[in-house]
């Protein structure tokens, strides 16, 4: 099981592409250690911020049952070992069960997984793809309100770039997946809080003089995405899996390669991406920190 963040920063220059990678179904979700945790998590945010993490708007009934009956079949089957369907119960490890029959449905998938899932829809032939329903309890500084219902040049409006650099490929990329090539990507930053729910924090650029080289290392957390995306072939919605892994800075840079690497991109990295991420608010001690461990 991957219990450690996914580091995707290669040797060279910070770029921004898709980078897909082909996904085999049998990885789809990947649970761990953390997933008891995680999945408690999950229902204090349901049960305190309902509204905030969950988005089933009527008309996605059919694709969040899809999606739901996607996830309880694959997970007894990949999982024995943590998942036992029981009638309309599934039981994950020794004590934690969830009724299967609850509404709506993509909640219900949502609870089963440390995944957060957005079903992507599109309206007709040609149209883009929309954000039609979710659960969304671990965002990365985005708000679900927000974005619910846009289609991705929208959702992705604040994204320095984006429009120009990747809007046309990722609409093409969603009207052209196949239900039998899922695929995934992976994307990072770093913030100063660990908690798992970040619905905010984009587009700071302020300094904050409370950072300091020698303490920075435990106080600034790498945060990476693991992003997936499936096609259920009955209502052609796509799934879009988002599974977060994070570890402190300091756990990062105990690698030299990686502090490198880590460097190099935020050093090259576009200055409008680089605000949007609020790195300024940790740039110098962030540099220096770094530098002393390549």
């Amino acid at each position: 099981m991957q219990t450690q963040p996914l580091f995707p920063i290669e040797d060279g220059p910070w770029r921004m592409a898709m980078a897909l990678r082909p996904l085999d179904p049998a990885e789809w979700i990947q649970p761990d250690h953390l997933l008891e945790e995680q999945l408690a998590e999950k229902d204090r945010l349901i049960a305190e911020r309902r509204s905030e993490v969950t988005a089933a708007p009527p008309g996605t009934e059919a694709a969040q049952s899809e999606l739901l009956a996607r996830l309880a079949a694959h997970l007894p089957a990949r999982f024995p070992e943590i998942y036992r369907r029981d009638g309309d119960v599934m039981r994950i490890g020794d004590a934690r069960t969830v009724p299967l029959d609850d509404l709506p449905a993509i909640e219900t998938a949502g609870r089963l997984v440390q995944e957060d899932l957005c079903l992507m829809q599109s309206p007709g032939d040609g149209e883009p793809y929309r954000l039609t329903a979710a659960s969304l309890c671990f965002p990365t500084r985005w708000r679900l309100a927000d974005k619910l219902g846009k289609p991705m040049q929208a959702i992705h409006g604040p994204v320095p770039l984006y429009a120009e650099r990747m809007g046309r490929q990722v609409d093409r990329f969603f009207q052209h997946l196949k239900a039998d090539k899922p695929v995934w990507r992976i994307n990072w930053s770093l913030i100063d809080d660990p908690a798992l729910f970040q619905p905010t924090g984009h587009g700071l650029t302020e300094e904050d003089l409370r950072f300091r080289p020698e303490s920075i290392g435990g106080e600034v957390w790498f945060r990476s995405e693991r992003q997936t995306l499936l096609r259920l072939p009955e209502t052609q919605a796509v799934v879009f899996g988002i599974r977060i892994y994070q570890t402190t800075l300091g756990e990062v840079a105990n690698d030299p390669v990686r502090a490198r690497r880590l460097l190099e991109s935020i050093r090259t990295m576009a200055p409008e991406m680089y605000a949007y991420k609020s790195f300024a608010v940790f740039r110098r001690p962030l540099e220096t920190f770094l530098e002393a461990r390549v």
